[in-house]
């Protein structure tokens, strides 16, 4: 299988500028890499570190390393709990703050959110398109999740559920695909282990459909958001770029 990366249309950059944005250095800084003969383009020596160039098209190098350009950046997080789905947070720590720097200087977010409290799936990414291609309510892109409910699920809440459930606040929500997986007993009472699938994203919209029927969820991870699935094998708290085929399955590559 042959999959190509998308490129966007980029026109001529200054190579400072195309440093600059991959976290090579201030824009002072690399205007004196360029006096002591540290930046190359097409294997020549380049003192003007305003030179224009396509970095798609030509061969840019940084102290004898080529340098990989590309616009955007696109990583799947594996979510823990206890960090915000942010940029920035005057008191905690957010998903950005776990990223490498050389991740960071892309200036990328959280398509979406995960509450606090809550793991798993999260794509993060410069890509401002995507996100918006994946969060509008037009698309109702669907996100599947797995809880812990505290409280017996029933064939009865897979049936309200399938028609859409009322709030507290009054809002029906569309139709979601609930799912039980188990039932165990805990010193609580019954806990179910559920898988749900739902195609918007309201405030605590999980907890709060199951509160609606009279349940609590006590556990939640989010382990599809579309095609995208969470990968088994990626520990929570870490994170990884999208491979080629998931970049296919987002719309940001092509497939032969």
């Amino acid at each position: 299988m042959d999959i190509k990366f998308m490129k966007t249309s980029v026109k001529k950059q200054r190579v400072d500028k195309i440093l600059g944005n991959l976290g090579y250095g201030t824009r002072s800084e690399l205007k004196r890499a360029a006096k002591q003969g540290r930046i190359k383009v097409n294997d020549e020596v380049v003192k003007d570190n305003g030179l224009q160039i396509d970095p798609y098209q030509e061969k840019l190098e940084f102290d004898g390393e080529q340098v990989n350009y590309r616009e955007y950046i696109y990583l799947l997080m594996n979510k823990p709990q206890g960090v915000i789905s942010a940029t920035e947070d005057r008191h905690d720590s957010t998903v950005v703050d776990l990223l490498d720097i050389e991740y960071q200087v892309f200036e990328p977010f959280p398509v979406g959110r995960l509450d606090k409290d809550t793991e798993g799936l999260l794509l993060i990414t410069n890509d401002g398109r995507l996100a918006h291609e994946l969060l509008s309510p037009r698309k109702h892109v669907p996100k599947t999740y797995e809880a812990d409910v505290l409280g017996e699920v029933t064939e009865d809440d897979i049936v309200q559920f399938s028609k859409g459930v009322t709030l507290e606040d009054g809002y029906v929500t569309l139709p979601a695909e609930l799912q039980i997986l188990n039932h165990t007993p805990s010193p609580e009472g019954t806990m179910s282990q559920i898988r749900l699938t739902i195609s918007e994203g309201k405030f605590h919209q999980v907890k709060r459909m199951f509160e609606s029927v009279g349940k609590k969820v006590t556990f939640l991870k989010r382990v599809s958001m579309g095609a995208l699935q969470l990968d088994p094998t990626l520990p929570t708290g870490e994170y990884r770029e999208l491979t080629a085929e998931e970049l296919v399955q987002i719309g940001r590559g092509t497939e032969q």
